[in-house]
């Protein structure tokens, strides 16, 4: 029996993150391509991924952006303007269906919680978007618990502060590779693509229970 519902935030409780990374790419004059080839590079030199430590609350905001923007500037051969990341979420508007599903799922009595790998420096902005804390029973942000999705620990981190196993787990998120971790440590789960599709499949999992 489903008792708790498990939600990413960013691009399933807003607008897709993909759009905002291409504008992001574009003002910069770089391509999504050559940002990703570059945190790889930096990965393999450090034996750690940038964005991952970031998300993990073990580096800055700061310390990342420099980083970034001193690979990009020797990978392009010329200096690129400071890289601020958190313009990220000026792009990004609430994703209103998702939301009042959300806030329907706590009137009906499931457990709630929402799991996000995130920036520490990024938490006020980002809980603004949203009634968080109406919503919500439990926030898990990977920047303040030194872990983040797909990571096992995280999803039984959530599980725990929730007390529920994961059976009884019903997971919310936009990437497979987050989903397929839920579904790893024995949660149900649900690819967000769009919110007619995601609502549907939402109700019908809760409906098999």
């Amino acid at each position: 029996m489903i008792r708790a519902v498990i939600s990413d935030f960013g691009g399933v409780l807003t607008t897709p993150l993909a759009g905002s990374f291409q504008a992001y790419a574009d003002r910069s004059g770089i391509t999504l391509a050559l940002m990703g080839e570059t945190l790889e590079a930096l990965r393999e030199c450090d034996g750690t991924h940038p964005l991952h430590e970031l998300e993990c609350g073990r580096i800055t905001e700061a310390a990342f952006t420099a980083s970034l923007q001193h690979a990009l500037s020797d990978a392009t051969g010329r200096e690129l303007a400071p890289i601020g990341l958190v313009e990220l979420l000026e792009g990004l508007l609430p994703n209103e269906p998702m939301i009042a599903l959300m806030a329907a799922l706590r009137d009906e009595g499931y457990r709630m919680a929402l799991l996000t790998n995130n920036v520490r420096e990024w938490e006020r902005r980002w809980r603004a978007m949203a009634p968080i804390d109406e919503l919500f029973d439990v926030v898990v942000d990977s920047a303040f618990v030194g872990m983040r999705k797909p990571d096992p620990e995280i999803y039984e981190l959530t599980m725990a502060r929730l007390g529920v196993t994961a059976d009884e787990c019903l997971f919310i998120d936009d990437r497979e590779d987050n989903c397929a971790g839920a579904v790893a440590v024995g949660m149900r789960a649900v690819r967000y693509r769009d919110a007619e599709q995601a609502t549907a499949e939402i109700r019908a999992a809760l409906a098999r229970g």
